[in-house]
């Protein structure tokens, strides 16, 4: 995979794109990922990508042009172009796992009050982190990339990630490792038993748990099995 930031401020990838899964990834050849200042594309006499809002207002807004140019001078006919923006879709993992499936991504950051709207016109999809507003998009973007490129073939191992949370409609069960005390607090016994499918049960009940006490919604939105469906019939009953 590739892909591809636009950002008037590259230098802050240079950490995210030199640790850990990031760099393992880019490393082994996984994905490569570009990122381009698009300041090198304004067409202004003084290098500027922004200017004051028609109808007055605070702040200043990035003007199409430059982004415009930046867009089409790098992408391709497989690229997916997304606009990190408040206004766009919540990103959720089902997201994630449709982007993995692409080619090429470009995400383009937007930093100051905003775009001028025409730049949507030359967009594929818009996307957001969440119900609040950042400086810029660059930190959303790095979130973009690493939901993302963790779940692209040979990066990290499939079962690494598939009881994580939101991979099935739930959240992830509590993890316990070594020592099986700590200060006066024990490993649940289960765990310690070596029965791999009473802690496949347990397993599963807790993260069910977890989900009905701390994101009940994703279970109004998950179709349950009758496994589960029992299972949290019987976190119910014990919480009455």
């Amino acid at each position: 995979m590739k892909i591809k930031i636009l950002t008037i401020f590259p230098e802050m990838f240079d950490g995210f794109l030199n640790c850990s899964i990031i760099k393992r990834a880019t490393d082994a050849g996984k994905v490569e990922i570009e990122c381009i200042n698009f300041r090198e594309y304004t067409k202004d006499k003084h290098n500027k990508v922004d200017d004051t809002p028609y109808g007055g207002g605070q702040g200043m807004i990035l003007a199409c042009q430059p982004l415009a140019d930046a867009i089409q001078a790098n992408k391709t006919e497989r690229t997916k172009v997304i606009l990190v923006t408040p206004e766009g879709t919540t990103f959720r993992q089902p997201i994630a796992h449709k982007l993995a499936m692409e080619d090429e991504l470009m995400f383009v950051c937007g930093h100051y009050e905003g775009f001028d709207a025409r730049i949507k016109n030359y967009i594929d999809m818009e996307l957001s982190l969440g119900d609040f507003v950042l400086t810029g998009g660059e930190t959303a973007a790095m979130v973009f990339t690493d939901a993302v490129v963790r779940l692209l073939d040979g990066v990290i191992r499939k079962d690494s990630y598939e009881d994580e949370s939101f991979e099935q409609g739930l959240l992830e069960y509590p993890q316990y490792t070594k020592p099986a005390v700590y200060d006066g607090y024990e490993v649940p016994e289960i765990l310690l038993s070596g029965h791999h499918e009473n802690i496949r049960i347990w397993r599963l009940k807790e993260s069910l748990r977890q989900t009905l006490q701390k994101r009940p919604d994703l279970l109004e939105k998950k179709q349950l099995t009758k496994e589960e469906q029992k299972l949290l019939d019987e976190i119910k009953r014990d919480c009455h």
